[in-house]
């Protein structure tokens, strides 16, 4: 709404001049003059106090213009009050000066028998007034805003008032235009028409046919500007085609697969409430297995005891619409992705990338803010389009009335009144015939509408939100009341939460509702649960506007009694409902928290939403969901006040899964958060979780600020306190950190012995996700340190037994047999096994796991003599990390492919390659540092520079002096001993040789040991 302030300066002195009676005379015309130039444009007269006149425009009726119509009032009242002066100085000698304030924003509206408004607006628009020179309006920002086209202004400088804490952006009105709109309309880039379009989402659709392949075609576009429209067209074209559709919340943060759950419920024909076996037994329908993807879905559902990686879940979810697709060509809707959580939009385009034989389209609706988080989506992809809905153009906006008017005919001036407010927007357009017909301005007669009103005060919105809240105000008290409800319960909405949130039954909702269809406000909608009646709102900026309307105190009520309601008909299964639950008990206590200082109710809202929020992120954790857990501890913590015992071990769980998402400083923030809030409330575990945590997360972005000592140094503190008090989760934290320091010196047989202490404690507290990293870094350790095949051959049949085959742990698993069949020399069986683990990664979609089988698959080759194909993937490694900018690991594979290089002779290429690698990694990573060195050696030898290439060699064999790693020790090694025989160094090249001979027996390396033996023979045979 917007609010005029307007006061008579000078007016003491006056009164001292004038006779009292002439006073009053004096001022009730002014008074008068002013009333009826403000109640000409609509504004309504709250008090005079004093010589001051208050009014408000959108109260008791809401205009789209009511800016435009204050400022213009108040551009009156000047006009006016010259008249008028002249009249005065004629018959009392005086005259009026006024200074006016205007501004526009929230208030809380009242009735007659009170203050009509109040808000902070209000206060703002008096200090306006205050702060004008006499016979000057001042307006403030947001009024500039909704009539700046419409205005000539002069800005004032910064006003700093009382009350406010920054300064208050003003203007000066210099003139107000008549005739022309507060914010001009404006055609950017008109469309020809929809034709296009629609073509090309037949042509992809024809093509995921013709091809049996995926097709993902995205359709962007602002609020209203037809997105639903084309593809309601597009879905009824499609004959016997499946069509399956599911939808992003607005307040989805963290219900990562909440769309995929009702595309999965619509097409095994799930009921609310289905028994688990039920739930699982259709999914395996379905798919035509009774396999672990039907595990996986049905946990979507809360359904199974299975726990699903995010990998698991891509995998499932792809392998479930390609069997649908078996029968009919399917199409998938997903709405309103831009809402949709990082994980979700990664599974939409898993399925783009990892979908096979199959005739499947997904098609996205999303508005243009996609872009701001994922501005390369779709990118890069062969079979993926995006296009961008432009407005239609006013022959467009004309044939559109045509249709939904059924052809008849609109008077002239209401067509042209609809087409410049819509601005090709069709929502515009629809909403603004809707509210001709609602006013009764138009009527059917015969096979044409004429009006029935005058239509020169025909409201035109300047905004589709000024033009649903001028809707919405025209409903009755009933109506107002049940579509405010609806929309405390979201997009989709049931009869029985709005009877509950009403204190009515579904008898007496319903028809209040069927109104509302009627209005083609909201539209039936398939429940999703179980004896419910669901609607849906038609369009989101509707739900937005009704919500809006509805005061926070009562917002917030009805929130917390919307999440009492979802518990009682969820019962059993709340878990499916939880994320959804802590939603509305966070809004109810942030509304509450709004409204001013909180009490204990408030503080309780925050705190059952932060407990309900951190169970989905535990859920999110177990599935391997890392961003979406992040984000859901960060609710949680947000919600949990100082001193609140949950709140250290929340930050702690947040930076943990920052640091899993690989955000590091944000990582740190919060185990910096952690680490005070378990001091100050005598946490010391998680206290030193926290500290420990945290030095890993500096590690990565601050290496020289926080090195692996520093971070050895804290782990041991951290042991010799916590051993004594038995605090498993903790010492499992501790012993990670002590085996991931080992890493970079290559000590890989202390990690092993770290990571073996940090399973022991791990598997004590029963935290599956802490397991698993421990026995990973376990798994790593031995491959890479001086285990022999034969000796970690019952740790891999444990884990596979244990965890199963899928997974990052499956993965693992498969790249370290692999390895030890080749250093056992079935390399047959060594290849296999990384083809293995690439289509394990490929069927999840997960491109650094890709990465990983690249570079342990060209490890494979050059155990087998074929440093070709070794160069192809370790290639295929140092372009995938270097797209992605992750010099950390570009590095080590820029190292090996110089190795590659270089035994093919290559010379050239392999010192560019080395040279890269040393710039790029870090001093003390030691793989890099010495394959970087071997790889110049090489190369430095073939071009007959001996000794440079033996200084290099001998210095990647020093680099390892410390290293607990046979096989890399080895391979430096072997390296050295090739670099002095090819130097005319026989004893040299026998020492090394003889040396690495040692290492490779040491590891069970058969490969190496047969390459070292063969050279000490063609040097003896030298």
């Amino acid at each position: 709404m917007t609010v005029v302030f307007c006061d008579v300066t000078g007016s003491t002195a006056m009164g001292e001049r004038l006779d009292p009676e002439s006073l009053r005379r004096v001022m009730s015309r002014y008074f008068a003059e002013m009333r009826t130039a403000l109640e000409r444009h609509g504004g309504t007269v709250e008090k005079f106090i004093g010589d001051a006149v208050m009014a408000v425009f959108g109260v008791p009726a809401i205009h789209e213009d009511d800016a435009l119509r204050a400022v213009r009032a108040a551009a009156e009242m000047r006009e006016v009050l010259g008249v008028l002066n002249k009249e005065l100085e004629r018959d009392h000698g005086v005259s009026l000066l006024v200074r006016i304030g205007v501004n526009t924003g929230e208030v809380v509206a009242g009735d007659r028998s009170d203050t009509l408004v109040t808000g902070d607006a209000v206060n703002v628009a008096a200090r306006l007034e205050q702060a004008a020179e006499p016979g000057t309006v001042l307006i403030g920002e947001e009024t500039f805003r909704l009539v700046r086209d419409a205005v000539a202004v002069e800005p004032v400088p910064p006003l700093e008032v009382k009350g406010k804490s920054e300064p208050l952006v003003a203007f000066r009105v210099v003139e107000v235009t008549a005739g022309v709109a507060g914010v001009a309309r404006r055609l950017d880039s008109p469309m020809v028409g929809r034709e296009r379009e629609f073509a090309r989402l037949r042509q992809t659709f024809e093509a995921a046919i013709a091809d049996r392949s995926c097709q993902l075609f995205t359709i962007l576009g602002t609020p209203g500007v037809g997105k639903s429209r084309l593809v309601e067209e597009f879905l009824g074209s499609l004959g016997e085609s499946t069509v399956l559709r599911g939808r992003c919340l607005p307040y989805g943060e963290g219900i990562t697969f909440f769309p995929v759950g009702e595309v999965v419920k619509e097409a095994a024909r799930l009921e609310d409430f289905d028994a688990p076996e039920e739930i699982e037994r259709k999914i395996c329908a379905v798919l035509g297995t009774d396999g672990q993807a039907c595990s996986t879905l049905a946990q979507l559902f809360a359904a199974a005891e299975h726990d699903s990686s995010v990998e698991e879940t891509f995998w499932a979810v792809r392998s479930f619409l390609e069997a649908v697709a078996q029968t009919t060509p399917l199409a998938v809707v997903f709405d309103d992705i831009h809402w949709g959580e990082p994980t979700f939009l990664d599974l939409i385009e898993h399925i783009a990338d990892w979908a096979r034989e199959a005739p499947i389209l997904v098609l996205c609706l999303a508005r243009p803010e996609l872009l701001d988080v994922r501005a390369g989506w779709g990118g890069g992809k062969f079979n993926a389009t995006t296009i961008l809905l432009e407005p239609l153009s006013d022959g467009e906006c004309g044939d559109l009335i045509g249709n939904l008017l059924g052809r008849a005919a609109l008077p002239e001036e209401a067509r042209d009144r609809i087409l410049a407010a819509a601005e090709g927007t069709p929502l515009f357009v629809e909403e603004m015939l809707s509210m001709l017909i609602d006013d009764g301005l138009v009527a059917r007669v015969d096979d044409r509408w004429v009006a029935t009103g005058t239509l020169s005060d025909l409201r035109v919105p300047p905004t589709i939100q000024a033009l649903l809240a001028a809707r919405l105000d025209q409903f009755t008290g009933d109506e107002r009341a049940a579509i405010q409800r609806a929309a405390v319960c979201g997009k989709q909405f049931h009869v029985g939460a709005v009877a509950a949130l009403l204190d009515a039954d579904g008898g007496e909702v319903r028809p209040i509702l069927m109104s509302l269809v009627r209005r083609d406000l909201i539209r039936p909608d398939r429940s999703s649960l179980a004896g419910q009646d669901a609607f849906r709102f038609r369009h989101q900026l509707i739900r937005d506007a009704a919500y809006e309307a509805a005061p926070k105190a009562l917002r917030a009520e009805l929130h917390e009694r919307f999440a009492h309601w979802l518990e009682e008909v969820g019962e059993g299964r709340v878990e499916e409902f939880e994320e959804i639950l802590a939603y509305h008990l966070e809004q109810a206590h942030r509304l509450l928290s709004e409204l001013g200082p909180l009490d204990e109710t408030g503080h309780d809202l925050g705190v059952r939403a932060a407990a309900r929020y951190a169970a989905s992120a535990r859920r999110a954790s177990e599935r391997s969901d890392h961003r979406a857990a992040a984000t859901l501890y960060r609710h949680a913590a947000d919600l949990l006040p100082e001193g609140d015992p949950a709140r250290p071990r929340t930050l702690y769980e947040l930076g943990r899964a920052s640091a899993r998402s690989l955000e590091p400083r944000v990582a740190f923030a919060a185990l910096d958060e952690a680490v005070a809030a378990a001091a100050g409330s005598g946490q010391r575990g998680i206290e030193w979780m926290a500290k420990i945590d945290r030095g890993h997360a500096r590690l990565l972005f601050d290496p020289l600020g926080f090195t692996a000592d520093d971070l050895r140094a804290e782990a041991a503190a951290a042991r010799a306190e916590l051993e004594a008090g038995g605090d498993d989760e903790a010492l499992a934290i501790v012993w990670i950190a002590l085996a991931v320091v080992e890493w970079m010196p290559c000590r890989f047989d202390a990690a092993r012995e770290a990571a073996i202490q940090a399973v022991e404690h791990a598997r004590r507290t029963r935290n599956r996700p802490l397991l698993m990293d421990a026995i990973t870094l376990q798994v790593g350790a031995e491959l890479l340190g001086s285990t022999t095949p034969s000796e970690g051959r019952p740790l891999l049949d444990a884990v596979t037994a244990e965890f199963g085959a899928e997974g990052e742990i499956g993965h693992a698993s498969l790249i370290q047999e692999a390895c030890f069949a080749a250093m056992t020399g079935d390399f047959d069986d060594a290849r296999r096994r990384i083809r293995e683990s690439e289509a394990l990664a490929e069927r999840f979609g997960a491109e650094f796991w890709v990465s990983g089988s690249y570079e342990f698959g060209g490890h494979v080759e050059m155990m087998a003599g074929d440093p070709a194909a070794g160069e192809r993937l370790y290639r295929k490694e140092y372009e995938f990390h270097r797209r992605l900018g992750d010099d950390a690991h570009a590095s080590t594979s820029a190292a090996y492919l110089a190795l590659a290089l270089a035994l093919l002779r290559r010379s050239d290429d392999a010192e560019e390659m080395a040279t890269i690698a040393r710039m790029i990694g870090a001093d003390d990573d030691l793989a890099t540092q010495a394959s970087a060195r071997s790889a110049q050696a090489l190369a430095r030898s073939a071009r007959g520079e001996q000794e440079e290439a033996r200084r290099l060699a001998r210095e990647a064999v020093d680099l390892y002096a410390g290293a607990q790693s046979p096989w890399f020790q080895g391979d430096s090694l072997m390296t050295l001993a090739k670099v002095a025989h090819a130097a005319g160094a026989p004893k040299d090249a026998v020492e090394a040789a003889r040396a690495a001979l040692a290492a490779y027996e040491r590891k069970g390396n058969e490969p190496g040991a047969a390459s070292a033996r063969a050279l000490l023979d063609a040097v003896s045979a030298g």
